[in-house]
């Protein structure tokens, strides 16, 4: 089966999911510097888990200047439930330590700036400049993305940077901002690592995956 056409793909998932009515199953945040630390913790454990931590890490640090600053102890103990607590309060301590230091208290907006900072790799990164800067460098391909690009037919590789580019090829740029939204979307309500309910997906007819189900 051939890869599935892009525009196809996206022009439905855009009817599926409305985007401004999933907010809430998203990362919150309100400036580019609670972006960056809640997608830094936001690896291995949901986005959910990562909004009911911040609430209140962002309470008692405020801003990057409060964060460089922070007692790693007493961050470890507010972010804990998020798992990975030890390295996860380090990078964000130290990522807000050397925003302060080298870019005057301003998270940076561009890419290779932002993957200089500590835990903070192109998957962070996209996210940050879409959601905070409106800047389209690349698309966050998270296990969601992973899944459902792999099982549509449009990736055939393992690691996020080389499917990054795979579907930078194939989705016109101005897809980039949502295409990541829509595929998590799809990945957790459909397209799930288990069981994915192919019978109501709206992709069925053009995915490589549920052809080779229904042919099983």
């Amino acid at each position: 089966m051939s890869s599935p056409d892009p525009v196809e793909v996206f022009s439905r998932l855009k009817k599926r999911y409305d985007l401004s009515d999933c907010k809430d199953e998203f990362l919150h945040f309100n400036n580019p510097y609670e972006i960056l630390v809640a997608t830094i913790l936001s690896a291995q454990t949901t986005d959910r888990c990562v909004n009911m931590v911040t609430k209140e890490l962002f309470r008692r640090y405020p801003d990057v200047k409060s964060l460089a600053g922070a007692d790693i102890e007493e961050v470890e103990k507010i972010i804990h439930a998020s798992g990975f607590f030890h390295t996860k309060a380090r990078n964000i301590i130290a990522a807000s330590h050397k925003v302060m230091t080298e870019f005057g208290g301003d998270v940076p907006d561009q890419m290779e700036d932002l993957i200089s900072l500590p835990g903070v790799g192109r998957k962070t990164a996209n996210i940050v400049l879409g959601h905070a800067f409106s800047k389209t460098a690349g698309i966050a391909v998270d296990t969601h993305v992973r899944r459902v690009s792999r099982r549509l037919g449009l990736t055939d590789h393992d690691e996020p940077d080389k499917i990054e580019v795979d579907l930078t090829r194939v989705f016109p740029r101005e897809y980039w901002a949502e295409i990541n939204r829509l595929f998590i979307l799809h990945g957790r309500r459909v397209c799930t690592a288990r069981k994915p309910a192919c019978d109501a997906c709206d992709l069925a007819d053009l995915c490589r995956y549920a052809a080779s189900v229904h042919s099983s």
